[in-house]
């Protein structure tokens, strides 16, 4: 049981030994609560034989965090938001590749065992890893930024920023986010601007939907040209649509001729809704002023960005990511030049706004993209016009309906077929892996995790694993060649994985 943390950059950590295999041996360590577990960036962390602790367990255990103890405000936010911010880039770095090791040394171990092997593979890795591909840029990295509304440490309920607490616990403070590293400036000029709008108004904010009022978060979007795209989402609660509209105008106003005009934005939004979440379909976003759109580039293409579509969150990075994701998806580039036509058809399952696809066209013959969001389709069909490529295919809809069909259409075709997969954390349908599987022209696979310890690890199994009837898991096993890190994220435990499946 963890029963004494300071805060000091060495940070000491004492274990109170619960058995003769409870143990804790470290030179320098860190805390990562985000994902409940601890790492090490100089020796191997050896606690409860190295496996980490659940969360429940955890959070049973820890109801009180006793190294918050003695930290201002803005250093418990930084913690939450930016939990590495205090250890150096080359040590962030060290830090999550020994993770992305560790993991995939699991999966290893599952495929050995998988494979009912009679000399398991234990804690070792059985295909190569790369080193980990650094962000180009480290500080003020996030293109999009959601900003909260409640209350500060000053009990103001009208303070804009990110919270420190748990509902659960009932103590949620609000605190600025002026000093986060990964925070641009531009997005903290919105965030402090629409305060002060807030502040202003006569509607109070909406803390919770049961107990009234109206403003809610603000969500800030900006390019590298520093293009901004500023979305304010409201609750109406019993006001009618003229009284809304009077609102909507002031919001205006203040962003275009007060005080908020210092944020010269190119586009700013509202969203009425009473639910907690909801995309443009459920409740259309409002063109108040400006262009309802901005636009990206990335590795020499142009993308649209609309105001709830996917994009990644660091543009440097993404490109890092998307060029090696482009380099094993057509590896055959990496010898005969990186604009060379190799042929053959890219499937780009759970595509977003079509970044992966339009990034890899001019080596293939064709695209075939899958997505669900119908307005991210339209954006990537979008994209695709506005790059003048013509190899490029969106659908929409759910993978997992639209794939089995797609590969029947595919396996007559003929002709090469490699598929990369970007799902979201909760990973891929188990009908999509199973189509994916089974699809004897599918020879190379590349899978991009941004959470490869959790359902992601089930799908790589799958994928991986002996024929089995049962789960109609019939086509031929791939099996794991290459990973590749890539850091998405500095100051976060968060990096992208690449990891290269082949037959």
């Amino acid at each position: 049981m963890l029963t004494t943390i300071t805060t000091s950059l060495k940070v000491k950590m004492i274990f109170a030994a619960t058995g003769s295999r409870s143990a804790l041996f470290v030179k320098r360590k860190i805390l990562l609560r985000d994902t409940c577990r601890l790492f090490s960036t100089n020796d191997v962390i050896l606690a409860d034989q190295g496996k980490p602790p659940s969360k429940k367990r955890w959070r049973k255990s820890h109801k009180k965090l006793p190294w918050t103890d003695g930290l201002s405000w803005e250093e418990r936010l930084a913690d939450v938001v930016t939990p590495l911010w205090r250890l150096s880039y080359d040590e962030q770095l060290e830090l999550k590749q020994n993770n992305q090791e560790r993991i995939l040394s699991q999966l290893s171990e599952h495929l050995s065992r998988d494979s009912q092997s009679s000399s398991p593979v234990r804690g070792k890795l059985s295909f190569p890893v790369l080193p980990i591909l650094p962000s180009p840029v480290r500080d003020g990295y996030r293109n999009k930024s959601t900003f909260s509304v409640n209350r500060g440490v000053d009990g103001n309920s009208k303070t804009v920023g990110f919270y420190v607490g748990t509902g659960k616990e009932g103590n949620i403070v609000c605190i600025n986010g002026d000093h986060l590293l990964n925070m641009p400036e531009k997005h903290k000029l919105v965030a402090r601007c629409y305060q002060d709008f807030v502040r202003l108004s006569s509607l109070e904010p909406c803390l919770l939907f049961h107990t009234g009022g109206h403003w809610r978060e603000v969500t800030v979007r900006t390019n590298k040209e520093g293009r901004t795209m500023a979305i304010v989402y409201f609750h109406p609660q019993m006001l009618t649509p003229e009284e809304v509209a009077v609102h909507k105008a002031d919001l205006v106003d203040y962003f275009t001729r007060g005080p908020g005009s210092v944020c010269q934005l190119d586009s700013l939004l509202f969203q009425e809704s009473s639910m907690t979440r909801c995309t443009h379909e459920d409740s259309p976003y409002q063109l108040l002023h400006g262009q309802p759109h901005i636009y990206e580039e990335v590795l020499g293409f142009k993308f649209r960005i609309s105001a709830d579509a996917f994009f990644q969150v660091n543009q440097a990075a993404a490109e890092v990511l998307y060029g090696k994701v482009r380099d094993l998806c057509v590896p055959e580039t990496g010898e005969s030049g990186g604009g060379t036509k190799v042929g053959g058809t890219l499937l780009d399952v759970c595509c977003g706004t079509g970044a992966i696809g339009i990034t890899v066209s001019p080596t293939v013959d064709r695209i075939i993209g899958i997505e669900l969001i119908e307005q991210a389709v339209q954006d990537a069909k979008h994209n695709a016009a506005l790059n003048n490529i013509l190899n490029c295919e969106f659908v929409p809809g759910k993978a997992e309906v639209v794939l089995p069909g797609l590969m029947s259409r595919l396996s007559s075709a003929g002709g090469g077929l490699t598929a990369v997969v970007n799902p979201a954390r909760a990973g891929l349908h188990y009908r999509v892996v199973r189509a994916l599987r089974n699809q004897p022209s599918i020879r190379r696979l590349v899978y991009v995790s941004c959470k490869p310890d959790g359902e992601a690890m089930r799908n790589f199994r799958e994928l991986c694993c002996a024929p089995n009837l049962q789960k109609k898991l019939t086509g031929q096993a791939f099996s794991p060649t290459l990973a590749v890190p890539v850091d998405m994220f500095p100051h976060t435990p968060h990096c992208e994985l690449v990891l290269l499946f082949e037959r």
